[in-house]
């Protein structure tokens, strides 16, 4: 059973070799060992009910206190979700029930970026929400004159992203916060990457504007351990301002014969071996152990960016700073002889070994850069220059998309 196991995943993406920018994210032999320690202790333990299982209960208090100081919110409350889309699908109730419950909306709106996460679509989907959706600038952040236009009466939810996902770009979280509070709405920063990368970063001096509970208007933050924060999957926490906005998350039900069921997120069971193994890789890393590792991911990335845009018809979408990036085709060289088809490139990539989401408009290849891809580095630009001088010119490669699973 062991081997056909062990079969199974001769096929798998090798993210243990830092050849993967997305879906597993390596913080080093050390990091995974002290997890898979901790997960072995809580394999079977159920944080359905934390009267039973109280170590589970102090766990998830502590984690989401600790997460709670490095967002800046000194009465934030929270719960752990099994990952980012539970979080923003919680995100999403929680803004409705509130705008329900105080301003007696019947028809809530969410108002989003298109570079917000899908999830919030499906939040609005699941929940009964409308969504309204506003264009990026150029540099692909929120444009904020068409989010005025569209913010009003009946928007339950603003929706801003540090950063968002598709090009790494870090929306003007304070404008989108006064917005949502001059209606009286919620407003979600979408922090799944960036939780874990942008505090540490501002340590170390790559400064970035307020995103985070220090702007006034900011209700809620989802940041994901299972990302950047190194635990493995899956884990993710979800911030409310205050105790007061953190109980339109939590279901209260007492009208069947089994007694009073309260769950505050999407599921009822919740496995305790990530909760634990999150909690032990924190206690391991500690603010210095993060600095550690944020201080490479950015350098990996810095260089990445470097090698990009030194390849002749490469580019950067916009100006991301941190650990997301997406590479696309140079629009301005019109000889097709020295233009690139990026979805040719994305498997002559793949046919090399690497793992790059594709997506799109306009068609490029996304990176996730973690630590963990600091000792491929060379080998990737190396490989990646080659690809390009080998599709340079040639064929189309498939107009497909791969669906993101971050």
């Amino acid at each position: 059973m062991l081997a056909d196991l062990t079969a199974k995943r001769s096929h798998d993406v090798r993210w243990a070799d830092g050849r993967t920018f997305a879906l597993v994210f390596d913080g080093g032999e050390d990091v995974r060992a002290v997890a898979e320690e901790a997960a072995r202790l809580y394999l079977h333990e159920n944080a359905l009910n934390t009267l039973a299982f109280p170590s589970l209960g102090s766990i998830q208090s502590e984690i989401c206190g600790w997460t709670a100081d490095l967002l800046h919110g000194p009465e934030a409350a929270g719960f752990l979700t099994s990952g980012g889309t539970e979080s923003i699908l919680c995100a999403v109730l929680a803004a409705r029930d509130r705008a329900v419950a105080e301003r007696g909306l019947t028809d809530p709106e969410i108002v989003l970026p298109i570079s917000a996460h899908a999830a919030f679509h499906k939040g609005a989907h699941m929940f009964g929400l409308r969504t309204r959706t506003v264009p990026v600038t150029d540099e692909w952040t929120t444009d904020l004159d068409a989010m005025a236009d569209v913010v009003g009466p009946d928007t339950a939810l603003v929706v801003a992203s540090a950063p968002a996902y598709p090009q790494g770009t870090v929306d003007p979280v304070g404008e989108v916060a006064a917005m949502a509070a001059d209606v009286g709405a919620s407003c979600h920063v979408d922090a799944c990457m960036g939780g874990f990368v942008l505090p540490f970063a501002e340590m170390e001096g790559r400064t970035t504007p307020p995103w985070d509970f220090r702007v006034d208007g900011v209700t809620s933050i989802s940041a994901d351990l299972h990302k950047l924060g190194y635990a493995p999957k899956g884990v993710s926490v979800i911030l409310h301002r205050s105790r007061e906005l953190r109980r339109y998350q939590t279901f209260d039900f007492d009208g069947w014969l089994a007694g009073r069921y309260i769950t505050p997120n999407m599921q009822g069971t919740r496995s305790g071996l990530p909760m634990a193994a999150a909690w032990a890789v924190l206690q391991y890393l500690g603010v210095d152990g993060y600095r550690r590792l944020v201080r490479t991911t950015l350098e990996t990335a810095d260089a990445i960016r470097e090698g990009v845009r030194a390849i002749e018809g490469l580019r950067i979408l916009g100006n991301p700073v941190h650990h997301l990036l997406a590479m696309s085709a140079e629009p301005e060289i019109t000889d097709r002889a020295r233009g690139i088809d990026l979805f040719a490139l994305g498997e002559a990539m793949a046919d090399r070994g690497w793992h790059l989401d594709r997506q799109g408009p306009p068609p490029s290849l996304h990176m996730t850069v973690s630590a963990g891809n600091a000792k491929a580095v060379d080998e990737f630009l190396a490989d990646l220059s080659e690809a390009a001088e080998q599709v340079r010119g040639g064929g189309t490669g498939e107009a497909t998309q791969y669906a993101t699973l971050e």
